[in-house]
């Protein structure tokens, strides 16, 4: 269940995780080492995504202890007085006009949790699960949920001791929250369902006693609590921000390699003619273009060779800066997301307890929307400068970057699959939160699909990031063939030595499926650029 691009089995070693690098188990306030503090309130995207990968701890401090302890006291009271409270002593969804018992109270809640759990599809990836239960930790920890504190701290441990609820991708309609996804991490809380441990999956309860930890009996609310929220779609969102970041930049950076093979005029990133245009974006990306390519003897300036390059080379900041103006929009809703009470209903500070719609997605939605878009867009304009790299007609090169042309084929097919990249992209880019299907014998009639839109941004950012190593990897060629190694930039040259590290020049024909997905796999783990 890894997110590697090539590799989606669990790699065990990931698993030992943050429990053993923090040295101890964290418990209650006590921050241990490089842990990150679950406060509902300050947390990154960085941190989150550094805790699911398996390289910090995370933790619940004293004062979110305080708000939860106080939140859960407020629903006692309720519960208590017999008060008519949404999903507490009332049924759920359309059902919210039947009474609960108060001897039934806590059975509510466990029958909540096991017809909720019925999500279909292959498992989330082990980064997402692991986001999973960080970002419904720290919303919990907020104090607007009525959860308890033991349930609380077991999801944490659940996180630093590496036990991972087997978490079907199908099945949310990002509305009332991620409802089945996150069923089925509360099972695993229960001591049922499935989880994953040390890279054997297993029986939830096995694997909490193998970790050395017990399961919660649920009471009142804490179903709900659990389940009310948008974390499967913010823990997809998490990893998709994250890697369309890096996406961004390569394809900056395999610009300026295409750049450096077909000569490029360097005159179109000027920043007295960007200024003229000033979206911010376009001139960093200008700035980016320009300090990567200074010192190079390969770019040309207006007039050298010809007046005008094509506009997958001349847009560069135009395009890649309409990108990452999306790239930001999508992160900037995820950091407030990420630190959102977003159940239903909300144990105000007040004592109240309201019903509303704090669970519902469309802000994700739209955002994952967009960068779905900007992702594809990236793809979209590689694949024309790769066509231009491989096309004698339009290079200036060897036919397909080939050592003899027509006895090799050299990289002709590499265009074909990233057209076939860009393609699929097209599709996966149509907007699912413009879609909506009624449920809940339509009480619930306007639904975002979010974690539909998470689910297929991210598998576009994939393939995008295929799609930029094909253009770093014909680029390299079209410099080795042109013999320009010893002409390049500085930045260049660092770049094309990281290419060749995955893909080594080509005398002869060969297949480089397995350079381009290593290549991949790499752009999509480097924190910095070469």
């Amino acid at each position: 269940m890894s997110s590697s691009l090539s590799d989606h089995r669990t790699h065990s070693a990931i698993h030992s995780l943050a429990a053993d690098q923090a040295g101890q188990e964290l418990q209650g306030g006590r921050d241990d080492g490089d842990a990150v503090a679950l406060d509902g309130e300050t947390l990154s995207r960085a941190n989150v995504f550094a805790i699911a990968k398996g390289l910090r701890a995370c933790y619940i401090p004293d004062a979110s202890w305080e708000r939860v302890r106080a939140s859960r006291d407020r629903v006692e009271v309720h519960v208590t007085a017999g008060d008519v409270v949404y999903g507490v002593t009332t049924g759920f969804g359309k059902l919210s006009d039947v009474n609960i018992a108060g001897d039934d109270v806590e059975q509510l809640q466990v029958n909540l949790i096991r017809s909720h759990a019925v999500g279909t599809g292959d498992p989330f990836p082990t980064d997402v699960v692991r986001a999973m239960l960080v970002l419904r930790a720290n919303a919990l920890a907020k104090g607007y949920s009525g959860i308890r504190p033991e349930t609380l701290q077991l999801l944490v441990d659940m996180v630093n001791h590496g036990v991972h609820p087997v978490i079907p991708s199908q099945g949310s309609l990002g509305a009332s929250g991620d409802l089945a996804p996150l069923a089925h991490m509360a099972l695993v809380l229960m001591g049922e369902g499935r989880a994953e441990y040390q890279g054997h999956v297993i029986g939830g309860g096995e694997a909490l006693r193998a970790a050395g930890l017990q399961p919660v009996r649920l009471r009142a609310k804490e179903g709900l609590a659990l389940i009310n929220g948008t974390q499967a779609m913010s823990g997809v969102a998490v990893a998709t921000v994250t890697e369309a970041e890096r996406l961004g930049l390569w394809a900056d950076a395999a610009a300026c390699l295409t750049m450096e093979a077909l000569r490029g005029i360097i005159s179109a990133f000027d920043p007295a003619l960007l200024a003229t245009r000033p979206h911010r974006e376009q001139e960093e990306v200008a700035a980016r273009v320009r300090s990567r390519l200074q010192g190079s003897q390969r770019v040309t300036h207006q007039g050298d060779l010809r007046v005008q390059d094509a506009y997958s080379l001349r847009c560069v900041p135009q395009v890649h800066g309409a990108s990452w103006q999306a790239w930001k929009y999508a992160d900037d809703r995820l950091a407030v997301e990420v630190n959102s009470a977003t159940d239903n209903p909300i144990v105000l500070e007040d004592g109240r307890i309201l019903s509303g719609g704090q669970f519902h997605g469309q802000p994700i939605a739209i955002a994952m929307d967009l960068l779905k878009v900007a992702a594809a867009e990236w793809a979209n304009i590689s694949e024309r400068r790769i066509e231009r790299l491989v096309n004698p007609q339009l290079s200036g090169l060897p036919p397909f970057l080939a050592t003899n042309a027509g006895l090799e084929s050299g990289l002709m097919i590499t265009q074909y699959v990233a057209a076939a990249l860009v393609s699929e992209n097209k599709v996966l880019a149509h907007p699912a939160s413009v879609d909506s299907i009624p449920s809940s014998a339509n009480q619930e009639d306007h639904v975002s699909m979010g974690t539909i839109a998470a689910r297929q941004a991210r598998q576009v950012v994939h393939n995008a990031l295929r799609v930029i190593a094909i253009e770093l990897i014909c680029a390299s060629q079209a410099l080795y063939l042109d013999k320009a190694e010893n002409d390049l930039s500085e930045a260049s040259r660092r770049t094309l030595e990281f290419v060749r590290s995955f893909a080594p020049p080509l005398n002869t024909d060969a297949s480089v499926s397995d350079a381009i997905a290593a290549l991949a796999d790499a752009l999509q783990s480097s924190v910095e650029l070469p």
